[in-house]
């Protein structure tokens, strides 16, 4: 199933533009085209991607992803910006974004950002599971010790 993918941006051209590359990539895509219209459009599990632009009208970029990662830890968001500094990459990376991608940006370039958190989302999802079984077994091994020391007893006697 290709992954689902929300592109927010109050500048249409920027909006259709990314749409119908990620399309033409395989991906489905919504837009939406400002943070509010993201939030009215967005369900938990319903995507699985979101880039969103940084600065737009009402909920801006580093708002939308907040209210986000409130209900859902799991999605991707990139966020995009065409005001690049050093404070917000930190702050949006540090808020919970994926990635930060600046504009004016190269579509091949927003696809191999998209790979990237794909795959290290993939990873720690892969983690994830050895974790828990790491766990089970850990866990396991003294119920079977002593499961056996009880046949043990049980034989003896």
């Amino acid at each position: 199933m290709p992954e689902r993918i929300l592109v927010v941006d109050d500048d249409q051209g920027v909006r259709d533009a990314l749409a119908e590359y990620l399309v033409s990539l395989g991906y489905e895509v919504t837009t939406a085209e400002n943070g509010e219209d993201a939030l009215n459009k967005y369900r938990k599990g319903d995507f699985d991607i979101i880039l969103a632009d940084l600065i737009m009208p009402n909920v801006d970029g580093m708002e939308l992803l907040k209210r986000i990662r409130e209900v859902n830890d799991d999605v991707i968001f990139l966020m995009i910006t065409g005001h690049p500094s050093i404070g917000t990459a930190v702050e949006s990376i540090s808020r919970g974004a994926d990635d930060y991608i600046t504009k004016p940006f190269h579509l091949e370039d927003v696809k191999i950002r998209i790979e990237k958190a794909v795959e290290k989302r993939s990873l720690k999802g892969r983690l994830k599971t050895a974790q828990g079984l790491a766990w089970g077994l850990m866990l396991s091994i003294p119920l079977w010790l002593l499961l056996g020391i009880i046949l043990v007893i049980l034989l003896k006697g």
